[in-house]
This record gives C-alpha cells, sequence and structure tokens, in this order.
C-alpha cells in the first residue's frame, strides 16, 4: 500500500472517530480535513476548498434559504394547523396519519424542518390529550426519512450522491427516477412503525417536575449569607446522600474541588455544581436558602409591594433546533445576554457518548457549548412566555399557544414559490440546482425574505461538512485509495453472486451511516461503490442507489441522521428503543432494499 493511500484512509479513520465521539462539532472536524488534504498534499489548495462550490452544496444551501422563507412567511405554520385537525383521531390512526403527512412534505421539505414542525405540534397535543409523545416522535422522523428518500431533492443526500455520479461521467438521475422505490421501503416503515408504536414508551413526557432522571439537568447555585447549612458537614446534607442526586463540584474563592468529600463544610458565597431532577431540586432550593439568580432575587424584594402574581415564576423548557443563533453558545454567554426576560438556568445535553459525569466534572457547565437537541430550562415570569417565540430555532416544549402576525400575500407568494421550484425541477425544464437559485432570488425580489434572516437560521455546520467531505472524496480518488479498495473488495466478493455483492455495499454503507453523518457515509461511499461495479461490469446505478438508500436508512441509532438526534434530545427515548425497534426496521429495509434494487441488475 503507498503513502497517499495510507494518508487517506487515517485522515477517514480519524474522522469517523472525531464524528464518533463528537469531540469537536462537526463543521471543525470538516475545516480539519481541508487543512490535513493540503498538508498531506491529497489534494491540491483549489480542490480542498472546492467543496464550498460544489453543485450539491449550492443547492442545499438554496434549499435551506427557500425552507427560511417559508418559516418566516407562515407557509410552515399554516402546515402546522392542519396538522392539528388531525388530533381527532385515534391513536392508532393518528401514527400512520402523521407518518404520511411527514413523508409527503419531505420529499419536497428540508426532513428536519418537517420534524421541527412535528416536534412542536406532538408536545402540544401530547400536552392536551394526555399521551405520549414518543408514541409519535420516532414514527414521524422514521417517515420523513423514508418520504425524503423518494425524491431527488428529498434530502442532502440524494443530491450529493447524483453529483458524485455526474463527476464520473455517470448519467443524472431524474427528479422521480427511484420514487418507486422508495416508496415500496416507506410503506414497510409505515406498516412497522404503526405496529411497533404501542410498545414505544409510555410515560408521558411534558411533565416538568417528573420528567427527569439523574443525568437530566446539572444547577448551578450560590450559598446565601444567610442560608441555614452554612458551617454544616456536605455529608450532614439529606441532598449529598439521594441516590437521584449529586453535589459535582463545589467552587470556593475561584478554586474548583471537584467530587467534595462529604467532610468540608459549608461556606457563603460557596457555589455547588449539583446534578438533579426538579422533583428533588425545588424543595432543596426552598429549605436551604440557596439561590439561582441573585438579580432576579434583588427584584423581587425590591417590587415587594407590588401584586405577588405579577412576579410568579415559572419553569420553561426549549430545545435547541438545527439554525439557532444560540447553537455554540454557553450557559455563561447565554446570562449575559438579553433572552426575553428569561434566565437560564440549566442545560440537558442530548444523549451521546462522551456526555458522562466526568466530563462535567472536567469542564464548568456555564462553558460547554449548547448543540441541536440540547435544551435549556429557563425561569422567567409566567406572562412573558409567549415572548419566547421572538427567538428563532428554539422549540417550546411545554404548551403556549402563539401564533405570529404574517401577512398573508406574503405566505401565498412563499408557497407558489415553492411549488414553482418543484414543478420546474420536477420537469426537468431546469435543474434543481437553477430552480432552488430562482426560487431565492424571487423570495429576495419580493421581500419575502432578507439576508439577515438567512444568516442567523441557515444550518451553516451541514454546509461547512459537506465543503470539508467532499474535498476527501476528491482525495481518495487522486491517491487511489477508491481504486485500492474497490479492488481488495472484488477480490473478497470475486466468487459471489452480483446480488450478495449489492447487499454488502448497502450493509457497510447502512452500517456506517449509523455512527457518522448520512452526508459524509455518502461521500466516501458512492466512489467505492462506482469502482465496485466499473470492476464486475455491472450497471452503476443501483449501486449508487444501494449508497443512497443505506446512507439515508440509518435508524438503529438516534446520531447517524439529524432527526433522529432531535427527538432523541427530546428525553423520550433511549439508545435501546433506536437499537431494537429501529434496527429491525433496518434490517428488514436491507433485505428488501437488495432484493429489490437487484433487479436492475
Amino acid at each position: 500500500m503507498e503513502l497517499p493511500i495510507i494518508l487517506v484512509f487515517a485522515i477517514i479513520g480519524v474522522s469517523i472517530l472525531l464524528f464518533i465521539t463528537e469531540f469537536f462539532p462537526v463543521d471543525k472536524i470538516s475545516f480539519f480535513i481541508i487543512v490535513a488534504l493540503v498538508l498531506s498534499q491529497l489534494a491540491t489548495p483549489e480542490e480542498a476548498i472546492s467543496g464550498f462550490a460544489n453543485p450539491a452544496t449550492i443547492t442545499i444551501l438554496a434549499l435551506m434559504i427557500l425552507a427560511v422563507g417559508l418559516e418566516e412567511n407562515g407557509v410552515i405554520q399554516l402546515i402546522s394547523d392542519g396538522i392539528k385537525k388531525l388530533s381527532i383521531l385515534p391513536l392508532i390512526l393518528l401514527t400512520p396519519a402523521f407518518m404520511v403527512i411527514s413523508a409527503s412534505i419531505s420529499a419536497f421539505i428540508s426532513t428536519t424542518a418537517v420534524v421541527i414542525i412535528f416536534i412542536k405540534i406532538v408536545n402540544q397535543l401530547s400536552e392536551k390529550y394526555g399521551f405520549s409523545s414518543s408514541r409519535l416522535l420516532m414514527p414521524i422522523s422514521f417517515a420523513g426519512i423514508l418520504g425524503g428518500s423518494c425524491t431527488l431533492m428529498g434530502t442532502s443526500t440524494n443530491l450529493l450522491v447524483n453529483s458524485i455520479a455526474k463527476k464520473h461521467g455517470i448519467e443524472a438521475f431524474s427528479f422521480f427516477e427511484f420514487s418507486l422505490y422508495g416508496l415500496v421501503f416507506f410503506i414497510i416503515g409505515l406498516v412497522i412503525m404503526t405496529i411497533a408504536s404501542p410498545f414505544l414508551p409510555k410515560k408521558k413526557q411534558s411533565n416538568l417536575s417528573k420528567d427527569y432522571n439523574i443525568e437530566s439537568y446539572v444547577f448551578t447555585v450560590k450559598v446565601t449569607k444567610d442560608a441555614p447549612l452554612i458551617g454544616e458537614r456536605l455529608g450532614d446534607i439529606d441532598f449529598f446522600n439521594n441516590e437521584d442526586a449529586k453535589i459535582l463540584k463545589l467552587i470556593r474563592n475561584n478554586q474548583v474541588i471537584n467530587n467534595p468529600g462529604k467532610y468540608i463544610k459549608l461556606l457563603a458565597n460557596d457555589s455547588l455544581v449539583l446534578m438533579s431532577n426538579l422533583e428533588n431540586f425545588q424543595p432543596f432550593m426552598k429549605r436551604n436558602g440557596f439561590v439561582l439568580n441573585e438579580k432576579r432575587q434583588k427584584q423581587q424584594t425590591q417590587n415587594s409591594d407590588k401584586a405577588t402574581s405579577e412576579y410568579d415564576m415559572t419553569y420553561v423548557e426549549t430545545l435547541i433546533l438545527p439554525g439557532s443563533n444560540l447553537i455554540g453558545k454557553t450557559l455563561r454567554g447565554l446570562r449575559r445576554m438579553s433572552f426575553q426576560g428569561a434566565y437560564p438556568i440549566a442545560i440537558k445535553k442530548r444523549r451521546n457518548i462522551r456526555n458522562t459525569k466526568e466530563r462535567l466534572l472536567r469542564k464548568n457547565i456555564k462553558d460547554i457549548n449548547l448543540k441541536p437537541g440540547d435544551r435549556i430550562l429557563l425561569e422567567m415570569q409566567e406572562h412573558k412566555i409567549s415572548d419566547l417565540y421572538n427567538i428563532k430555532n428554539i422549540a417550546i416544549l411545554n404548551e403556549h399557544e402563539f401564533k405570529p402576525n404574517v401577512s398573508k400575500s406574503k405566505r401565498t407568494m412563499a408557497l407558489f414559490i415553492l411549488l414553482g421550484v418543484i414543478t420546474l425541477a420536477a420537469t426537468s425544464i431546469l435543474s434543481i440546482l437553477t430552480a432552488s437559485l430562482v426560487g431565492v432570488s424571487a423570495m429576495l425580489l419580493t421581500n419575502i425574505i432578507q439576508l439577515e434572516s438567512v444568516y442567523q437560521k441557515v444550518n451553516w455546520q451541514i454546509i461547512f461538512l459537506l465543503a470539508g467531505m467532499i474535498p476527501l472524496g476528491i482525495a481518495m480518488s487522486n491517491s487511489g485509495a477508491d481504486t485500492w479498495l474497490s479492488k481488495h473488495l472484488l477480490v473478497l466478493m470475486s466468487n459471489q453472486t452480483p446480488m450478495v455483492v449489492l447487499g454488502i455495499l448497502f450493509g457497510i454503507t447502512m452500517l456506517m451511516s449509523g455512527v457518522i453523518s448520512n452526508n459524509a457515509t455518502a461521500i466516501i461511499m458512492a466512489p467505492i461503490a462506482i469502482a465496485v461495479a466499473s470492476g464486475l461490469n455491472l450497471d452503476i446505478k443501483p449501486f449508487l442507489l444501494a449508497v443512497m438508500f443505506g446512507a439515508n436508512f440509518s435508524f438503529f441509532t438516534p446520531v447517524g441522521y439529524q432527526t433522529n438526534t432531535l427527538i432523541y434530545g427530546t428525553g423520550a427515548y433511549k439508545f435501546k428503543h433506536f437499537l431494537i425497534i429501529g434496527g429491525v426496521l433496518s434490517l428488514i429495509l436491507w433485505i428488501v432494499g437488495t432484493l429489490v434494487l437487484s433487479t436492475l441488475l
């Protein structure tokens, strides 16, 4: 094996490890990949940055901007209002109904945007009608993924694979070329998830006082000068010995003591970092005279002559969505900025391989960066909750009805622009790239959307991910790594039938997409699929479709696809629910997909 090939595989291996562990954000990992390719001379500087100008990257960016325009002008809210009317259906019918709607919209609008709509709707319906949101969120997420796989513009994965195919001189896919296969896969998913929905967690998730276990929230509290526990040893505090709560740190005079021992005595102005649920935390605060927000406490004292109800405080839970300008900020940073009268008191990190108590001990919770799927617990006056809707790309997980004022003419225009883009692309009058750029231009010309909103709401992490991973595919070709790998795969599979080879490629792609981004998987596997198919003198398109569908069908983990990460972040599921239910669905789709696509060979 030559040195360039070794270097490519080393970069891919390190990248996959970083993606799995989430040691760095995906955009930062992608930037490191670009630099590594240039320094190792696996790609020229021009090739290394070519991902920013790749047609797939620009197409995905344009489609994101269109989605922002739809949200800004009430089209998303219009869809949301229509979906809510289905609440009259019994739960057993609500699941397939929501799945059909999710899949249908996701075929033309970003799957992530669609699932965000449903997260808000389902949480509201769950609160109102008393059923578990977990019975619906996973089927909806899976349906969105399956629906997005039905058309060329449905997911970024499809656009990427199509772009790679064209670069290799292969005929591009048409808009609906693989829709029939996608429909078959969706029907399978619809049946399986409808049957499986009664076995999903039945616990109602919207009651904050009962919702969280020990891994839920981390609070930082301060010992006031008149706190009754001053001088007491930590071991004598009932909270210290509570199995459902833990004192992570004691901060005294800017010195941090991790895992403080039971013989340490509390002093005035000490700060404690606690891990607890609200059920334990609220009585602890009330009984012991600790404070979260001294500024708010002073305000209440100064205004004690006013009606108490005006200052009634409540806890509000919010979910960080992709594209939020809060992503990357810290709890410390949030407390410094204007937050619509709310005070961020705690965060809940979405669970992943690196979310351990030991990590929280090593790093100040106030300095941990927020990511999509994280939750923030806010303390605020109850009558000001509606102000939170002014913050873009967060979902309020409590039920609080609020409808922003939008222009009906702009909403109608935005909807017509979307339909125009779909029509132009579906009829091949214009390419998806051209049609989407025309759509964005139309929104800008008619003032339906402002560029300031685009800068704030587009998920730039995805753009940087694509920009970093696309040159990695170029480096594989430059070094001959794709040819080397395909030759060895051909040797291993030389005595196998084409259907088995197709199934192996499908399975490998699906397994990879379960641990790293579906886009990254597609970029790595598509050139290999082309090389394997060429080596066997077989039609290349079935192998590309295997990569396309395999990269999308990462149902067995919550980290491969962004929508799964979001519903996992709501706290409705454990990893085992994806592994068992999603695993069964993935296995069946892998077998059926292999059989169906092999008919094209």
